[in-house]
């Protein structure tokens, strides 16, 4: 497995996998049904942040997008997204693009790493970010309104740089 920059030639083989997971309604808070184009503008990033793909021969096997949490006085702090193409769980994909994300923020001058908004019930996410050093500072009670769970909490995630 590889990790690169993504290019335009790349987005046809993210956006399925995109639409699926956030149209299971458990891990994304995105609005659903959204087109390809209208995916593009909100998961292809733009400097200073970056997107990437992990990719095995011309098959990509998920992504992950990267950059400042919040612009001006807040951009010392990086935040990011993954998506691993459902079929291809339990091949340490998640985990490449996490460490990948980590060393990129380390690189790139951030301060530290926060995540928004881990879904509560998203064990497998919260174990990943976790093993990797984050911590939960707190959870926003019912902020998720999960697909079959219902109201669940939102996890903020931070790792120090």
């Amino acid at each position: 497995m590889r990790i690169r920059e993504a290019t335009e030639q790349d987005w046809p083989r993210i956006y399925p996998f995109w639409s699926q997971i956030v149209e299971a309604g458990e891990t994304y808070a995105y609005p659903l049904g959204l087109g390809p184009d209208e995916a593009r503008a909100l998961w292809m990033e733009q400097p200073p942040g970056l997107t990437v793909v992990a990719v095995e021969g011309d098959e990509v096997l998920g992504s992950a997008k990267m950059g400042p949490n919040r612009p001006g006085r807040g951009a010392h702090v990086a935040t990011g997204s993954f998506m691993v193409d459902p079929r291809r769980h339990g091949r340490g994909v998640g985990r490449a693009l996490g460490e990948y994300v980590v060393e990129w923020a380390r690189r790139s001058g951030y301060h530290s790493i926060q995540f928004n908004a881990v879904v509560q019930v998203n064990a497998a996410a919260v174990h990943l970010w976790q093993s990797l050093g984050f911590v939960i500072i707190g959870t926003v009670p019912e902020a998720f309104d999960h697909q079959s769970k219902g109201l669940v909490g939102l996890h903020v995630m931070v790792k120090k740089l």
